[in-house]
């Protein structure tokens, strides 16, 4: 047969088919899946109530809507007052669940819930009511017994389920039933043991409970058994001998036994719940009473859990009484002799004597000595338990009686006392409290504290840690702490123990407070210059150092310094003093006692510094010059321009135009020197911007309009000069240069007082007119005139 090779070509095609085909099948299942759930039904069987017994089917139904089921799984949950009771999962959309039988325990609301992928949904919640329990059933090991002979019982109900509560009851034939145990058990069975402690018959049986929501449900009464319980003959019979009334040291003789027990019967001897001896079904036990052992004695039969006792009491008297051991005294401190006794009484002499009674006294269970007394000197080596003991030798009697225990422990007397102030610092003028200490002592130790101007105070420590304190008034000198004294006693038959308050300087830290300060200024007076340095002194008359000094100043809101000094008084400078740091200034001192004294205020003013005085004297002087300078020349100057004016020639003019060039200052001088004018009509010709020398400079154009006023005059008053009626017109030129200087007229120099042109008879009435010249008239005349071209041309 010949082996051909496979096409490449074909096995590539098929390998490439069959990928394809993967990856098809492979998007298709990636694909996701669309679905709903719709509906989840849950039904009950035919009804809601059924029977105890009756089997129960329950229904869930699911409808889920989708593009491909064939890939959708459900999950049923069946779940019992929100427990879940069963799950499944499958493909279907039913699935049953079934209670065969239904219980009592199966009662209770059911739902149904489904699971798709992510997605649940529950049913509507449906009831089912089971009726009815199982009857019990009672088993019992024996129903024949002794008294309080245990048994075990068994009550059962195998069929039901749930949380489940027995009870067991015991009826007399006669009577009504008892309750004799109850049982809480998971299980639907329970064994137990029981005891009947009464003799005769009765009838057993049981029943049970189990706990549903709401309430719980009560079973039937189970099968009732008979039982007989008879009585058990074991009680022992006891005899005591010789006598039940003996002495002590006597020997007596018990016997206990049982006739014709069950098997395993033992019997005790026991004397307040102690076991003395124990057999099976009889004995016989010997012992030596002592004066303690009179009571009762019980002899004890059990059987299993059955038990009978007879009892005997016996009376036990004594022949001596029991030893007595004293101390004295009673009060015992370290070095004081003491001594020990040991006494006894004897009650039956006819039966023993003292001689007969041998006594030993014990230290810590060692003997001391034999005999009744024992001395010695208190010291901590014989501190101790103490005992005595009393043996009786007779041949009849041979036994031993202890005393009771006398502890004994000397007491320490006490030390010195030792003073000491609270905290370890005392300031004076403050109450303080002292401490009164003794380093050793036996307590309770009674203080005493006695200073100076106060009552003696006390005070007791009775329990270990406290300590007596004395609250005490303040003292004002560091010597009254040596008046103070303190006296200790613990022993009333010894005298106190003294304590001195010289002890107190060494341990004691004594602070003086402070006094109150003293503000004291250096350089020493009233006010300082500026540009000084000032020393601001704090000064203290007494106080314990460090003192703590601080300076304020009422313009400041905080402290200016704060130093703290060895020495009783502090310093703070300042240098450069200005005339922010006047004002009122204090001071504050302080120290360990925190008393803080502050001192009275004190003023300090800053005076101004010498060099600016001298400044401002140099300036007021200059300025003073300055002013009677101004005045003089302006008086000089004054004085000057009248002299002109009055030098002023007057020519007449009666049809030729005068020209008057005058300053704008030069006018006003004349307007506030001239008294009066001849009554004319001036026109005035101003160039604008003209100002007076003495007030502004002002550049005037460079072709300035000329202006003009008409100026009315008066008529001159007769009696003074004779003048031409009439009115004659004059013009008048004033020109400002650019820097304020007049310019010069018709070549003239710099400056051309007007020319008056008028028609005038130069007369002089000197009868009328005194000394009054013409010349004064035409001044006059040229000041009213310049008077108004003023006024007219400051307008």
């Amino acid at each position: 047969m010949d082996y051909r090779p496979p096409n490449p070509l074909l096995l590539l095609l098929l390998l490439t088919s069959l990928l394809h085909i993967w990856q098809c099948a492979r998007g298709k299942s990636l694909e996701p899946t669309a679905y709903i759930i719709d509906v989840v039904n849950l039904t009950i069987g035919s009804s809601g109530t059924v029977q105890s017994g009756t089997p129960v089917t329950l229904r869930c139904l699911v409808i889920v809507s989708h593009d491909n089921s064939l890939h959708l799984t459900n999950t049923f949950q069946f779940t019992r007052d929100d427990i879940p009771i069963h799950s499944y999962t499958t493909s279907k959309d039913t699935v049953l669940y079934e209670l065969n039988p239904a219980r009592a325990a199966d009662s209770g609301n059911y739902e149904c819930q489904v699971t798709v992928k992510d997605k649940s949904r529950r049913s509507s919640s449906q009831r089912l009511t089971v009726t009815g329990l199982q009857t019990p059933t009672l088993l019992l090991s024996k129903n024949e017994l002794y008294e309080n002979e245990d048994f075990m019982a068994t009550c059962s109900a195998p069929e039901e389920k749930g949380d489940f509560t027995f009870r067991f009851y015991k009826k007399f034939r006669t009577g009504e039933p008892q309750e004799i145990k109850r049982i809480a058990s998971t299980r639907n069975s329970t064994e137990t043991k029981l005891v009947l402690p009464q003799v005769g018959d009765s009838l057993l049986y049981c029943d049970y409970e189990i706990a549903l929501f709401p309430d719980a449900v009560l079973s039937n009464h189970s099968n009732k058994i008979q039982v007989t319980v008879k009585v058990l003959y074991i009680s022992p019979i006891m005899n005591v001998l010789p006598s039940l009334n003996v002495y002590e040291g006597d020997v007596i003789e018990v016997v206990c036994k049982v006739v014709n027990p069950p098997m395993n019967t033992e019997v005790f001897l026991t004397r307040d719940r102690r076991i003395l001896q124990k057999a099976k079904v009889s004995f016989s036990h010997r012992f030596k009473v002592l004066e303690g052992d009179s009571g009762d004695l019980v002899c004890k039969a059990e059987w299993g859990n059955v038990q009978k006792e007879t009892s005997k009491t016996i009376t036990v008297k004594e022949l001596f009484s029991k030893p007595h051991l004293t101390v004295k005294p009673i009060d015992l401190f370290e070095g004081d002799n003491f001594k020990l006794t040991c006494s006894v009484f004897i009650y039956v002499p006819e039966k023993i004597s003292n001689e007969t009674i041998q006594l030993s006294i014990y230290k810590d269970n060692t003997k001391l000595i034999n005999g009744d007394i024992y001395t010695a000197v208190a010291q901590p080596k014989e501190n101790g338990n103490y005992t005595c003991k009393a043996q009786a030798a007779s041949v009849s009697h041979s036994f031993v009686k202890e005393s009771q225990t006398v502890v004994l422990k000397a007491k320490i007397p006490v030390s010195k006392p030792m003073m000491s102030v609270v905290g370890g610092t005392l300031v004076l003028r403050k109450s303080f409290q002292l401490i009164c200490r003794s380093d050793s002592g036996t307590l309770p130790i009674k203080y005493t504290l006695h200073g100076p101007n106060r009552e003696r105070e006390v005070r007791i420590v009775r329990k270990p840690g406290q300590q007596a304190i004395f609250n005490t008034s303040a003292i004002y000198k560091s010597s009254d702490i040596d008046e103070f004294m303190c006296h200790a006693q613990n022993n009333g038959n010894r005298p106190p123990m003294v304590g001195q308050g010289q002890q107190l300087q060494n341990s004691t830290k004594i602070i003086e407070p402070v006094s109150e300060p003293l503000l004291t200024m250096q350089p020493n007076m009233g006010d300082i210059s500026e540009g000084q340095d000032m020393t601001l002194v704090c000064t203290v008359q007494r106080g314990t150092p460090p003192i703590n000094f601080t300076w304020h100043h009422t313009e400041t809101e905080h402290a200016l310094a704060i130093e703290t000094s060895k020495e009783l008084k502090g310093t703070y400078r300042i240098h450069n003093v200005k005339g922010e740091h006047k004002g009122t200034y204090y001071c504050e001192s302080t120290n360990q006692a925190n008393e803080t004294k502050r001192s009275r205020p004190v003023v300090i003013g800053v005076k101004m510094a010498g060099w600016k005085k001298g400044l401002i004297s140099v300036f007021c002087i200059l300025l003073l010059l300055a002013l009677i300078l101004v005045i003089f020349f302006k008086r000089h100057h004054l004085r000057f321009k009248r002299k002109r004016m009055g030098e002023l020639s007057v020519k007449s003019a009666s049809t030729k135009a005068e020209r008057l060039s005058l300053t704008q200052a030069e006018v006003n001088e004349v307007a506030n020197v001239t008294p009066g004018m001849i009554g004319k009509s001036v026109w005035s010709e101003h160039i604008s911007g003209s100002e007076s020398d003495d007030q502004h400079s002002v550049t005037a154009p460079e072709n300035p309009e000329p202006r003009y006023t008409e100026v009315q005059t008066r008529q001159v008053d007769p009696n003074r000069a004779p003048v031409k009626k009439g009115t004659d017109t004059v013009y008048s030129e004033v020109r400002n240069s650019k820097q304020g200087v007049p310019e010069k007229a018709d070549g003239q120099g710099s400056v051309e007082y007007a020319q008056l042109n008028h028609d005038t008879d130069h007369h002089s009435d000197h009868g009328n007119h005194g000394s009054h010249s013409v010349q004064d008239d035409h001044l006059d005349e040229i000041d009213n005139s310049a008077v108004t071209d003023t006024a007219n041309h400051g307008e």
